[in-house]
């Protein structure tokens, strides 16, 4: 590797990074100033787009709040609730790939419009059947199950339309801003759902959710794009180059421990996310608006654990963060599965999402940092699979385990395990930190 490859990593290094819930993959930045924000914002199509993807967002936590909510209110079942979690979640790990070879070739503002068309309908179609009293939780599954599959399609198509919004010089800064706005509308929106599910009901909760993709889908209509280049077959064939990339990363010294512990935030601390209404409604028994301030107090340790790292700015120390936090996620998600105090329990998640999105963050940088750019997609194609089926298969598991043991102990059982991979990981973060090291300065 020359001088001018070194450059372009240590660039890579400083770029704004991905927090943990949706998702959306996000790079560390060295600009962590108000002018890169309002140069990005001074593009027309991002300023448009982002408007109606604000809006959106917040119509995204007011629907998985009510939708989880909704399925603890139906069913008082921790397996229903996990399983819903499940049908959210999962579909993203199956459809992924193949949403990525559409995303290269059709329109992708004809892909994330249209499936905008299409959550929009199951929107309307969820608050109706919830309003005229006809819901139960086998539709609430299947159209969940439903919203996880286009979602799966959508999101490669997502990730790749925001360079195309914005100049060259105006990518990182971007990227920074859709982290900041995710995390900000896991934070406020919640709250909102909180208040109008109190307030007004489930059915309302909907029925803005459905609200704001319109408002998404009109943004989407005022673009002005360029026409998509779209690339030619690879004659390797998809399954062959899936291939090859799984055994380069299990076969990579820094990205394959890098991957593991992301494996043991996935399965283990981060369906507590998922879990919430049953823990709302269960164990502390403060029903939606105890759900509100459990998820507000997650948004709110995202955002904190987001801006830390993203002001960071370098790769020094990163690795052994990442693993520090690793151990730390562990310890407050079994102190919150241990608990029945309500403020505890506040104040343990709220450490543990600072935790789990600083893992992801560590780890997403660090893999950022190592990848060949030969196969960067397709790795880190694997760290959203892990972020996302990791969830989905942990809250399936333990929402059936609680239908015998409650909520807490399958919960509080993942944190210790998650402590016990952290500790074995702090014992070795010189090693990493070195390997990082070592494959970021070589080829």
């Amino acid at each position: 590797m020359g001088p001018r490859d070194r450059s372009n990593h240590a660039h890579l290094l400083n770029r704004p990074c991905e927090n943990i819930s949706e998702g959306h993959s996000i790079i560390a930045t060295q600009t962590n100033n108000f002018a890169a924000i309002r140069s990005a914002f001074r593009n027309r199509n991002y300023a448009i787009y982002m408007s109606g993807n604000v809006v959106s967002l917040l119509g995204l936590w007011l629907q998985r709040l009510a939708v989880g909510w909704l399925a603890w209110d139906l069913t008082h079942s921790g397996f229903w609730v996990g399983a819903v979690a499940f049908a959210d979640l999962f579909p993203v790990v199956v459809l992924g790939p193949f949403g990525g070879v559409l995303a290269d070739r059709i329109d992708r503002r004809f892909i994330v419009f249209g499936c905008h068309l299409l959550v929009l309908i199951e929107a309307v179609i969820l608050c109706a059947l919830t309003a005229l009293g006809m819901i139960t939780i086998e539709w609430l599954f299947m159209l969940t199950l439903f919203r996880g599959s286009v979602v799966g399609i959508h999101q490669p198509a997502r990730l790749a339309l925001v360079p195309v919004l914005v100049r060259k010089e105006d990518v990182a800064a971007a990227f920074a801003i859709n982290s900041v706005t995710f995390n900000l509308a896991r934070f406020v929106g919640p709250a909102i759902a909180g208040i109008v599910i109190t307030q007004y009901g489930v059915p309302h909760a909907f029925a803005l959710n459905a609200l704001s993709y319109v408002v998404m889908i009109g943004a989407l209509l005022c673009l002005r794009l360029p026409r998509q280049e779209f690339s030619k077959a690879d004659d390797k064939g998809v399954l062959n180059e899936i291939a090859d990339s799984i055994r380069y990363a299990t076969d990579h010294p820094a990205i394959g421990p890098l991957l593991l512990i992301l494996v043991g935030i996935a399965f283990l601390a981060r369906p507590i996310l998922e879990l919430l209404p049953g823990f709302a409604g269960a164990v502390f028994e403060r029903g939606p608006g105890g759900l509100a301030i459990l998820t507000s107090a997650a948004g709110l340790g995202a955002v904190i654990g987001g801006l830390w790292l993203a002001q960071r700015g370098r790769l020094q120390g990163l690795a052994e963060i990442t693993v520090t936090t690793f151990a730390l996620s562990g310890v407050s998600v079994a102190v919150f599965g241990l608990t029945d105090d309500f403020m505890v329990g506040v104040v343990a998640l709220t450490v543990a999402s600072f935790g789990m999105v600083s893992v992801g963050i560590g780890t997403q940088t660090l893999i950022q940092a190592v990848v060949d750019d030969g196969m960067r997609g397709r790795v880190l194609s694997f760290w959203g699979l892990i972020l996302r089926g990791g969830p989905a298969i942990g809250a399936i598991i333990m929402g059936s385990l609680s239908e015998w043991v409650g909520f807490g102990p399958p919960l509080a059982a993942g944190g210790f395990l998650c402590l016990l991979g952290g500790g074995m990981a702090l014992r070795s973060r010189s090693r990493l930190a070195k390997l990082v090291a070592a494959h970021t300065a070589t080829p």
